[in-house]
Protein backbone atom coordinates (compact mmCIF):
# COMPACT_ATOMS: atom_id res chain seq x y z
CA UNK A 1 0.00 0.00 0.00
CA UNK A 2 0.83 3.66 -0.77
CA UNK A 3 1.64 5.70 2.13
CA UNK A 4 -1.02 8.71 2.05
CA UNK A 5 -3.48 6.23 -0.23
CA UNK A 6 -4.52 3.03 2.27
CA UNK A 7 -7.47 1.42 3.48
CA UNK A 8 -7.40 -0.48 6.14
CA UNK A 9 -10.52 -3.08 6.76
CA UNK A 10 -10.32 -4.46 10.19
CA UNK A 11 -8.51 -3.29 13.86
CA UNK A 12 -10.72 -3.67 17.52
CA UNK A 13 -13.45 -1.43 18.46
CA UNK A 14 -14.46 -0.84 22.56
CA UNK A 15 -17.08 -3.05 23.56
CA UNK A 16 -20.59 -1.35 22.81
CA UNK A 17 -21.17 -1.89 26.67
CA UNK A 18 -18.43 -0.04 27.49
CA UNK A 19 -19.68 2.85 24.93
CA UNK A 20 -23.09 2.61 26.71
CA UNK A 21 -21.46 2.94 30.26
CA UNK A 22 -20.09 6.36 29.14
CA UNK A 23 -22.99 8.05 27.71
CA UNK A 24 -24.47 9.07 30.64
CA UNK A 25 -20.97 10.71 31.85
CA UNK A 26 -20.18 14.11 31.23
CA UNK A 27 -17.59 14.72 29.08
CA UNK A 28 -15.83 17.09 31.42
CA UNK A 29 -15.84 14.68 34.07
CA UNK A 30 -14.09 12.12 32.00
CA UNK A 31 -11.98 14.48 30.66
CA UNK A 32 -10.45 15.46 34.40
CA UNK A 33 -10.23 11.95 34.81
CA UNK A 34 -7.57 11.83 32.13
CA UNK A 35 -5.63 14.83 33.51
CA UNK A 36 -7.16 17.00 30.69
CA UNK A 37 -4.83 15.51 28.36
CA UNK A 38 -6.98 13.73 25.54
CA UNK A 39 -9.49 16.63 24.33
CA UNK A 40 -10.12 17.56 21.20
CA UNK A 41 -9.60 21.36 21.72
CA UNK A 42 -12.52 24.28 21.65
CA UNK A 43 -12.51 24.75 17.53
CA UNK A 44 -14.41 21.44 17.60
CA UNK A 45 -18.03 22.73 17.85
CA UNK A 46 -21.63 20.44 17.86
CA UNK A 47 -22.74 21.37 14.67
CA UNK A 48 -26.56 19.51 15.91
CA UNK A 49 -29.31 20.27 18.15
CA UNK A 50 -28.16 18.32 21.35
CA UNK A 51 -27.56 14.98 22.30
CA UNK A 52 -24.65 12.86 23.06
CA UNK A 53 -22.00 11.42 20.79
CA UNK A 54 -20.55 8.44 22.12
CA UNK A 55 -18.94 5.14 19.65
CA UNK A 56 -15.85 3.65 18.37
CA UNK A 57 -13.45 5.51 16.31
CA UNK A 58 -13.54 5.19 12.64
CA UNK A 59 -10.82 7.40 11.20
CA UNK A 60 -10.18 9.11 8.22
CA UNK A 61 -6.99 11.02 7.52
CA UNK A 62 -7.48 13.26 4.14
CA UNK A 63 -6.58 16.08 1.59
CA UNK A 64 -7.54 19.62 3.01
CA UNK A 65 -10.82 20.13 1.07
CA UNK A 66 -10.95 16.78 -0.44
CA UNK A 67 -13.64 14.68 0.58
CA UNK A 68 -12.92 10.92 -1.58
CA UNK A 69 -12.23 9.19 1.65
CA UNK A 70 -14.95 10.24 3.91
CA UNK A 71 -17.13 8.87 1.20
CA UNK A 72 -15.54 5.64 1.06
CA UNK A 73 -15.70 5.63 5.02
CA UNK A 74 -19.64 6.45 5.02
CA UNK A 75 -19.71 3.07 2.77
CA UNK A 76 -17.13 0.77 5.38
CA UNK A 77 -18.43 2.24 9.05
CA UNK A 78 -20.06 -0.28 10.41
CA UNK A 79 -23.09 0.78 12.96
CA UNK A 80 -22.65 2.62 15.92
CA UNK A 81 -18.88 3.93 14.65
CA UNK A 82 -18.16 7.74 14.63
CA UNK A 83 -16.34 9.01 11.80
CA UNK A 84 -13.50 10.68 12.67
CA UNK A 85 -11.74 12.95 9.84
CA UNK A 86 -8.37 15.05 10.06
CA UNK A 87 -8.77 17.16 7.06
CA UNK A 88 -6.29 19.13 8.29
CA UNK A 89 -8.18 21.89 10.12
CA UNK A 90 -8.58 23.90 6.72
CA UNK A 91 -12.03 25.66 6.62
CA UNK A 92 -12.11 26.66 2.99
CA UNK A 93 -14.11 23.92 1.64
CA UNK A 94 -16.47 22.23 3.07
CA UNK A 95 -16.29 18.17 3.53
CA UNK A 96 -19.27 17.12 4.87
CA UNK A 97 -23.17 18.12 3.88
CA UNK A 98 -26.94 17.37 4.29
CA UNK A 99 -26.91 14.44 1.07
CA UNK A 100 -23.61 12.40 3.11
CA UNK A 101 -25.23 13.54 6.50
CA UNK A 102 -28.38 11.11 5.15
CA UNK A 103 -26.17 8.59 3.98
CA UNK A 104 -24.44 8.25 7.46
CA UNK A 105 -27.74 8.37 9.06
CA UNK A 106 -28.84 5.16 7.08
CA UNK A 107 -25.57 3.78 7.88
CA UNK A 108 -26.49 4.08 11.32
CA UNK A 109 -23.24 5.92 11.84
CA UNK A 110 -23.48 7.02 15.98
CA UNK A 111 -21.88 10.21 14.55
CA UNK A 112 -18.77 12.72 12.77
CA UNK A 113 -16.15 14.62 14.29
CA UNK A 114 -14.77 16.56 11.14
CA UNK A 115 -11.26 18.70 11.60
CA UNK A 116 -12.47 20.57 8.17
CA UNK A 117 -16.10 22.34 7.57
CA UNK A 118 -19.41 21.46 6.86
CA UNK A 119 -22.13 22.70 4.49
CA UNK A 120 -25.75 22.60 4.55
CA UNK A 121 -25.65 23.59 8.49
CA UNK A 122 -30.20 23.50 8.59
CA UNK A 123 -30.07 19.84 7.99
CA UNK A 124 -27.73 19.29 11.13
CA UNK A 125 -30.27 20.73 13.45
CA UNK A 126 -33.42 19.57 12.08
CA UNK A 127 -31.52 15.52 11.55
CA UNK A 128 -30.00 16.26 14.70
CA UNK A 129 -27.22 13.75 14.29
CA UNK A 130 -24.48 14.63 16.09
CA UNK A 131 -21.71 15.80 14.28
CA UNK A 132 -19.10 18.14 15.47
CA UNK A 133 -16.54 20.10 13.32
CA UNK A 134 -14.30 23.14 12.85
CA UNK A 135 -16.54 25.66 11.15
CA UNK A 136 -19.07 25.92 8.10
CA UNK A 137 -18.60 26.66 4.30
CA UNK A 138 -20.99 26.68 1.56
CA UNK A 139 -17.91 25.94 -1.26
CA UNK A 140 -18.46 22.15 -2.06
CA UNK A 141 -15.09 19.82 -1.62
CA UNK A 142 -12.98 18.13 -4.54
CA UNK A 143 -12.99 14.16 -4.89
CA UNK A 144 -9.50 13.17 -5.74
CA UNK A 145 -7.74 11.85 -2.49
CA UNK A 146 -5.41 11.26 -1.07
CA UNK A 147 -6.33 9.65 1.95
CA UNK A 148 -6.30 7.43 4.66
CA UNK A 149 -8.58 5.14 6.21
CA UNK A 150 -8.10 2.80 9.54
CA UNK A 151 -4.39 4.67 10.97
CA UNK A 152 -4.24 6.47 13.72
CA UNK A 153 -4.53 10.68 13.57
CA UNK A 154 -4.73 13.63 15.83
CA UNK A 155 -7.22 16.50 16.19
CA UNK A 156 -5.54 19.50 17.66
CA UNK A 157 -3.35 17.04 19.73
CA UNK A 158 -6.02 14.51 20.46
CA UNK A 159 -4.40 11.21 19.37
CA UNK A 160 -6.94 8.84 18.09
CA UNK A 161 -6.68 5.20 17.19
CA UNK A 162 -9.18 3.23 15.06
CA UNK A 163 -11.57 1.83 17.52
CA UNK A 164 -10.99 4.02 20.51
CA UNK A 165 -14.22 5.85 22.63
CA UNK A 166 -15.43 9.02 20.95
CA UNK A 167 -17.27 10.48 23.52
CA UNK A 168 -19.13 14.31 22.71
CA UNK A 169 -21.39 16.68 24.59
CA UNK A 170 -22.01 20.35 23.90
CA UNK A 171 -19.05 21.12 26.51
CA UNK A 172 -16.90 19.07 23.28
CA UNK A 173 -15.31 16.12 22.18
CA UNK A 174 -12.70 13.77 23.53
CA UNK A 175 -10.70 10.35 23.03
CA UNK A 176 -10.89 7.50 25.75
CA UNK A 177 -8.08 5.35 24.51
CA UNK A 178 -9.46 1.85 24.55
CA UNK A 179 -6.87 -0.05 26.58
CA UNK A 180 -7.52 2.55 29.21
CA UNK A 181 -11.54 2.42 28.83
CA UNK A 182 -12.14 0.87 31.79
CA UNK A 183 -10.18 2.63 34.36
CA UNK A 184 -10.95 5.90 33.33
CA UNK A 185 -14.81 4.52 33.54
CA UNK A 186 -14.31 3.70 37.03
CA UNK A 187 -12.61 7.16 37.83
CA UNK A 188 -15.23 9.11 36.37
CA UNK A 189 -17.98 7.32 37.47
CA UNK A 190 -17.03 8.60 41.08
CA UNK A 191 -16.25 11.98 39.81
CA UNK A 192 -19.52 12.51 38.91
CA UNK A 193 -21.11 10.81 41.98
CA UNK A 194 -18.83 13.45 44.22
CA UNK A 195 -20.12 16.27 41.57
CA UNK A 196 -23.33 15.01 42.26
CA UNK A 197 -23.23 15.41 46.12
CA UNK A 198 -21.43 18.59 46.42
CA UNK A 199 -24.64 20.11 44.22
CA UNK A 200 -27.00 18.41 46.55
CA UNK A 201 -25.00 20.43 49.52
CA UNK A 202 -25.05 23.20 47.64
CA UNK A 203 -28.57 22.86 47.03
CA UNK A 204 -29.77 22.68 50.22
CA UNK A 205 -27.10 24.97 52.04
CA UNK A 206 -27.74 28.02 50.01
CA UNK A 207 -30.73 30.12 49.53
CA UNK A 208 -32.91 29.65 47.02
CA UNK A 209 -34.28 33.11 46.73
CA UNK A 210 -32.60 36.51 47.69
CA UNK A 211 -33.70 37.73 51.07
CA UNK A 212 -32.58 40.42 52.87
CA UNK A 213 -30.52 39.82 56.20
CA UNK A 214 -29.47 41.55 58.87
CA UNK A 215 -26.45 39.85 60.94
CA UNK A 216 -26.32 40.16 64.63
CA UNK A 217 -25.44 41.92 66.23
CA UNK A 218 -28.02 44.48 64.77
CA UNK A 219 -27.60 46.89 62.73
CA UNK A 220 -24.91 45.61 60.35
CA UNK A 221 -26.42 44.79 57.09
CA UNK A 222 -25.59 41.60 55.22
CA UNK A 223 -24.30 43.37 52.18
CA UNK A 224 -21.17 45.04 54.66
CA UNK A 225 -20.53 40.90 54.85
CA UNK A 226 -20.77 39.73 51.24
CA UNK A 227 -17.03 38.70 50.94
CA UNK A 228 -16.78 37.03 53.95
CA UNK A 229 -19.93 34.69 53.27
CA UNK A 230 -19.37 31.49 52.58
CA UNK A 231 -22.81 29.80 53.10
CA UNK A 232 -25.68 30.28 54.42
CA UNK A 233 -28.62 28.06 56.71
CA UNK A 234 -31.53 28.25 57.38
CA UNK A 235 -32.26 27.64 61.35
CA UNK A 236 -35.85 27.80 61.67
CA UNK A 237 -38.66 29.87 60.61
CA UNK A 238 -36.99 33.48 61.48
CA UNK A 239 -33.59 32.82 61.58
CA UNK A 240 -30.64 32.02 59.55
CA UNK A 241 -27.00 30.73 60.01
CA UNK A 242 -24.61 32.35 58.00
CA UNK A 243 -21.26 31.03 57.35
CA UNK A 244 -18.08 32.83 57.14
CA UNK A 245 -14.73 31.81 54.82
CA UNK A 246 -12.87 31.99 58.37
CA UNK A 247 -14.77 29.25 59.83
CA UNK A 248 -16.71 31.44 62.47
CA UNK A 249 -20.47 31.61 62.22
CA UNK A 250 -23.06 33.85 63.35
CA UNK A 251 -26.81 34.04 63.54
CA UNK A 252 -28.98 36.46 61.21
CA UNK A 253 -33.04 37.24 61.76
CA UNK A 254 -35.07 37.11 58.66
CA UNK A 255 -36.32 41.04 57.99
Amino acid sequence: MTVGFRIKKTWERISPDLVDAFKPLPVANVGDCMSRMFAGGNALRPMHKDGVLAGPAFTVLTRPGDNLMLHKAIDAAQPGDVIVVDGGGDLTNSLFGEMMLMQAIKRGVAGLVLNGAVRDRDAFLDHNLPVFAAGVSHRGPYKDGPGEIGFPISLYGMRINPGDLILGDCDGVLCVPKEEAETVLAASRQKKAAEDKQMAEIAAAYLTDPIRIEVTPPGQPVERIDQSVHFVEQKSKTSLLVNHLDGHRTEAALV
